[in-house]
């Protein structure tokens, strides 16, 4: 390419901008480029960006890391004096750009008024509001003025909405953060904030009057000044039901109580998460303490939301949701509420229940959060998409190859040592357990695909035979020789197979490009790293077989002065693939004479009374149980084979343990928005453009709102349908009968003018125009719950109430059409 450009390998974007900085490291030939500081890049396209001129250089000849650096920035803001004059504005929402303006003379107004009466206007009152805007256009000095606007602020001077103030807290929480930290960039200068769309769509002076608006001396007075008391009512009648109970559930059932949503005799909040709580959760799911830690989420969480607000008529369940437990979430739970809250951390989980939203016909409130990024999305039934309607990208996995043998990252030799874990101190206590414990697992196991039934086998049998300890001596004498197998042997064999000068068909060096040339290591029972790695395996080891351990450092490096290791020898013909697809398309055959002699060598369960083994849960917040010691140590051992930049135990525990990044701030903010749409979905707004979605990045910071997306339309015939319609069709007949397939199918040709050409229940097809005449002769007059249950093989739950079908019909013309699914009500 040109001088100065930077192409990155394998079709990698690089992500960049122009006008980002960047450093390189490890760059061969160019070596001016390593020393160099940060550079200023022009990016020329997704995989190419420019340095400018690099005349003055050495001659590239490979390699190169590059990283983009955080440049300083200075920035200066005008005096209070100044700004109010001459404001400059963040605009959060630019369908209505001009609001900021009006506001920032409105509120100026405001604070007049309040300083010459000692008070706010009175809710809704037209004399205080009159005034208002009468001091507002002294302030503006003649600026144009949206009077109804000022009216407005007036009017819900004494309002105090929740919803709001987590917004705005969260944002201004935020701020100082980065006053404290110099982290981020923070607003510029002036931002306002205006929801003026959760008010009534229609006839607003009518439904907020004085009356309806003035305060009742209870807790929601601040509320019910801006919305008055009829949608206070309505808010304590609502049954709501909340998915998850970290972060964003926290946030959620503490609005939901400040709020009074569920609070009336007739309303209910429930909230379900199975998981427990970890130290780590409590910098951010904020309604849990110390004293939490262990206990059940949902539980604690519902007991400090009640406390929050006793009139909260909130329950809390454990039970994940999925298909397993449509028994416990089944048609009459749905059916009874109003809305659904996600509080999720996976897009499946958000996908099955946006999926039952849709079946139900109940509005979602979908939320998330990824550090200082956070979106709210608002379904609404009959108006939006759902949130199934467009979805991200998959996220990209690391490949296994990467992973066994070539990384080239601190993340892969973390998610490496993870591995490690699970198949040292987990796996294989369970699988032995098992072996002893259920008399069909060698039968199990020899029905697994590939080679796992020969890796199960040989797992066993090291734990049980070859590998097993009998004091703690033999714990250590085991880490240890692991130690070798792992960073001296296998580092050997992969470099007797791919030896450091080897070249590819195509003449380019092997190890180049994303593969780092890895070097063995020496053990050094003096070296700390070494002995941080032998001391955590060998505790983990011992604690799997119910062995005390220890943490005598001096006494275990004392152990390993007298533990023989065998010397190594490379071995010719250990196959080592190079690419995923290359060990996909491997021969797994098996071995089956290798199968008996494991099976032979086995003891049997009768020769091992009462023995079992303790399978070892990976858990990252205790500092004292030796998890988190073994992953940095194995991970960093690993980095220096291949000459990674090694990580400390934080960032190790943060990309280890998967924690999502998760602050207080942007949950706040992205809640709080959230429940707007809520007061929104209370009223029964029908209008598309009264709804906003939000995005956020406080780091840098944007707030930004979008109308939903409406529901696509399909026609078939004349008739438009969207995600929200369906057939319903009342599967028992007028005499008791249940409808045949043979009346199922008449009923849409005469009913609806459709031919069914094919008819299916989520997996199961259960008629299609090809089937052999027999079949369907037979199923023709079967009753449709019958051919169901005969075709899925699985009986039908007492809870199902009503099945679906999917269907592909023909009209008139014998042209394909896409129609709406059926519901077909058995119960």
């Amino acid at each position: 390419g040109c001088p100065g450009e930077v192409t990155c390998l394998d079709e990698a974007r690089h992500g960049f901008e122009t006008g980002d900085f960047v450093t390189f490291t490890e760059v061969e030939g160019m070596e001016e480029l390593n020393r160099c500081g940060p550079v200023e890049i022009r990016v020329l396209g997704p995989y190419t960006f420019s340095i400018g001129d690099t005349s003055g250089y050495g001659d590239y000849v490979r390699g190169g890391i590059v990283t983009q650096v955080k440049m300083p920035k200075h920035i200066h803001f005008k005096r209070l004096r100044e700004a109010l004059a001459e404001p400059e504005m963040m605009v959060t929402d630019f369908g209505k750009a001009e609001r900021p303006s009006m506001l920032h003379w409105a509120w100026q107004g405001l604070h007049r008024f309040l300083r010459q009466h000692g008070r706010a206007p009175r809710p809704r009152h037209q004399g205080d509001a009159a005034e208002v805007v009468a001091l507002t256009k002294e302030v503006a000095g003649g600026a144009e003025l949206d009077e109804e606007l000022v009216r407005e602020l007036s009017f819900q001077a004494t309002g105090d909405l929740a919803p709001v103030n987590a917004f705005i807290g969260g944002l201004a929480a935020q701020e100082v953060m980065k006053a404290v930290s110099g982290k981020f960039t923070p607003i510029t200068q002036w931002l306002y904030f205006d929801a003026l769309e959760c008010l009534p769509e229609e006839n607003r002076d009518t439904l907020l009057t004085e009356e309806q608006c003035r305060p009742r001396n209870s807790r929601y007075d601040g509320q019910i000044a801006v919305f008055g008391a009829d949608l206070q009512a309505k808010l304590g009648a609502q049954k709501y039901f909340v998915v998850g109970a970290g972060a964003i559930g926290c946030e959620l059932l503490k609005n939901f109580a400040m709020v009074g949503l569920g609070c009336g005799p007739e309303g209910s909040v429930t909230v379900t998460d199975m998981d427990t709580i970890e130290k780590s959760n409590l910098n951010r799911q904020f309604l849990f303490r110390p004293w939490d830690v262990t206990k059940l989420k949902s539980e604690r969480a519902a007991a400090a939301a009640r406390e929050m607000n006793p009139a909260l008529r909130v329950s809390s369940r454990t039970d994940r949701v999925g298909p397993d437990t449509e028994r416990v979430y089944d048609d009459d739970f749905f059916e009874g509420l109003d809305g659904v809250a996600n509080a999720l951390d996976n897009v499946d989980a958000r996908l099955y229940m946006d999926r039952r939203c849709v079946y139900y016909r109940k509005p979602l409130l979908e939320s998330g959060t990824l550090g200082t990024k956070g979106n709210v999305q608002v379904v609404i039934p009959f108006l939006s998409e759902s949130y199934s309607s467009s979805q991200d990208p998959p996220e990209k996995a690391i490949p296994i190859c990467t992973l066994k043998n070539f990384p080239n990252a601190i993340e892969h030799t973390l998610q490496w040592a993870r591995d490690e874990f699970e198949g040292l101190f987990k796996q294989p206590a369970e699988n032995v357990n098992q072996y002893l414990m259920d008399p069909k697992f060698l039968e199990r196991t020899l029905r697994l695909a590939g080679t796992q039934p020969l890796e199960v086998l040989e797992a066993v049998q090291r734990s049980l035979v070859s590998d097993r300890p009998r004091a703690w001596p033999d714990c250590v004498a085991w880490a240890c020789r692991h130690w070798h197998r792992q960073y001296s042997n296998n580092i050997r064999q992969l470099l007797h197979n791919f030896p450091p000068g080897q070249k590819t068909n195509s003449g380019t060096l092997f190890w180049s490009g994303p593969k780092r040339c890895p070097h063995p290591l020496v053990f050094d029972p003096d070296n700390p790293l070494h002995l941080d790695y032998v001391v955590a395996a060998a505790n983990l080891f011992a604690q799997s077989y119910g062995i005390a351990g220890s943490r005598d450092r001096a006494a275990v490096a004392e152990l390993l002065r007298h533990v023989r290791v065998p010397p190594f020898a490379p071995k010719a013909g250990v196959r080592i693939h190079v690419s995923d697809q290359e060990l996909q398309s491997a021969s797994a055959a098996l071995d089956d004479g290798r199968l008996e002699e494991l099976k032979a060598s086995l003891p049997s369960p009768e020769e091992l009374p009462g023995f079992r083994m303790f399978p070892i849960d990976f858990e990252k917040d205790d500092d004292t149980n030796f998890h988190m010691d073994f992953i940095v140590a194995a991970s960093n051992l690993r980095a220096e084979n291949y000459d990674i930049p090694p990580a400390d135990r934080h960032k190790s525990k943060l990309i280890a343990g998967k924690i999502i990044p998760a602050i207080a701030t942007t949950t706040a903010a992205v809640v709080g928005l959230a429940c707007l749409e809520l007061f929104k979905l209370v009223q029964g707004h029908r209008r598309l453009s009264s709804y906003k979605n939000a995005f956020l990045n406080l780091a840098l910071p944007f707030v930004g709102f979008s109308e939903p997306l409406a529901c696509p339309r399909n026609k078939y015939y004349e008739v438009e349908w969207t995600l929200w319609d369906r057939f319903e069709v009342q599967g028992l007949q007028p005499d008791g009968q249940e409808m045949t397939l043979r009346q199922f199918l008449a009923y849409f040709k005469k009913e609806h003018r459709l031919e069914i050409t094919m008819l299916s229940q989520g997996v199961s097809m259960l008629y299609s125009f090809f089937m052999p005449a027999a079949k369907l002769r037979e199923r023709h007059d079967q009753p449709m719950t019958e051919i169901v249950t005969r075709v899925s093989k699985k009986k039908l739950g007492r809870h199902v109430k009503a099945l679906v079908f999917e269907l592909c019909c023909n009209d008139d013309s014998d042209a394909d059409i896409e129609v709406p699914y059926v519901r077909y009500t058995i119960r």
